[in-house]
């Protein structure tokens, strides 16, 4: 069996793969309806969306096979997308690639392979739409045009996936698509047992920054303080903009003292901050509320109402503060 190659790009194409935010998430209908589609015209019992992470290959959408990941190390996949058309594997076990790959030796036994490349508009291969069968067969060009195809539409859909879960303006995700990431961290930490916090933060008086500087300059704060959380915050923190001047932190593997800290932190990096517009330069501070989650005793939703809450409470008590929330005495 030959290790797959890793791409030229390889740590690009691992950025923009990270960059649609898709690995983990939940089934997709219209994917699902596509590797229907893709089964049906190439009379196959398998097809995939295939996506290959750095260690695995994903399946975003999964139609005659059970797993919902592979070693990367034994996917086809991960040979396909060094490819620049269509891969295909007539006979697997007569491959020198895949003839002792566990997945043809053993269950599934894959003996025929055909992967259309996933790619971006910048050119990076983020997985495959594939077909698999547990017979050796061959696929003519018309199979392989049709592939090819529906391969161009999974992407479109992704594309449509990606604009439609974040916020265009801060380029952070949406209010719903937070609420799902964060529903899939719930799930781990329920799994793991570790701790998650959340926090709403809310940028003072920002209603005076639209009034005195116009619209612009608003955008331009919302913008700039987007960026700064992603300097200060931790990368797999969870930043979103939940309305308006509000934001929202999902805070992983992170109990509310720890919470607390890099809530304090964010505040004090902004007594420093300026955003620079035509003309001057705007200055602003931000109230803060944080809570830690009870797993397996409330819901995200629960908690993230506790820190609006506390968030309430800190603009109610000057603005420009941190208020944190036990989520239960004596917790934390």
């Amino acid at each position: 069996m030959e290790a797959p190659p890793k791409p030229e790009n390889e740590p690009e194409r691992l950025d923009a793969l990270d960059d649609h935010q898709v690995l983990d998430t939940p089934p997709d209908e219209s994917l699902d309806r596509i590797t229907e589609l893709a089964r049906h015209m190439l009379k196959t019992p398998i097809a995939l969306v295939s996506l290959v992470d750095e260690e695995r290959q994903w399946f975003k959408s999964r139609q005659g096979l059970n797993a919902k990941e592979t070693p990367r190390d034994v996917g086809f996949c991960a040979h396909a997308i060094c490819e620049e058309d269509v891969m295909v594997v007539p006979d697997a076990s007569r491959d020198r690639r895949f003839e002792e790959n566990p997945l043809v030796t053993e269950e599934p036994k894959v003996r025929f392979y055909a992967g259309a490349p996933l790619q971006d508009s910048e050119g990076h291969a983020l997985g495959t739409l594939c077909v698999l069968d547990t017979a050796p067969r061959e696929i003519d060009t018309e199979q392989i045009a049709m592939l090819e195809g529906l391969a161009s539409v999974v992407m479109d859909e992704m594309h449509l996936r990606r604009l439609a879960s974040f916020d265009p303006l801060t380029a952070l995700p949406n209010r719903r698509y937070f609420m799902d990431l964060s529903e899939q961290e719930y799930g781990r930490a329920l799994r793991h047992g570790h701790d998650i916090s959340v926090a709403m933060i809310d940028i003072d008086h920002f209603k005076r920054i639209n009034d005195e500087h116009g619209h612009d300059a608003g955008d331009a704060v919302l913008k700039a303080f987007a960026g700064l959380c992603a300097k200060v915050l931790r990368e797999h923190d969870i930043v979103c903009r939940y309305g308006g001047e509000e934001f929202a932190v999902l805070m992983p593997h992170a109990a509310l003292r720890q919470a607390d800290r890099a809530a304090r932190r964010l505040g004090n990096r902004i007594d420093d901050f300026a955003v620079e517009i035509e003309g001057g330069e705007i200055r602003f501070t931000i109230s803060i509320g944080v809570t830690a989650v009870r797993v397996s005793a409330e819901s995200i939703g629960d908690a993230l109402s506790r820190a609006d809450k506390a968030l309430y409470d800190a603009k109610a008590q000057g603005r420009n503060r941190v208020i944190c929330a036990l989520a239960s005495p004596g917790r934390n």
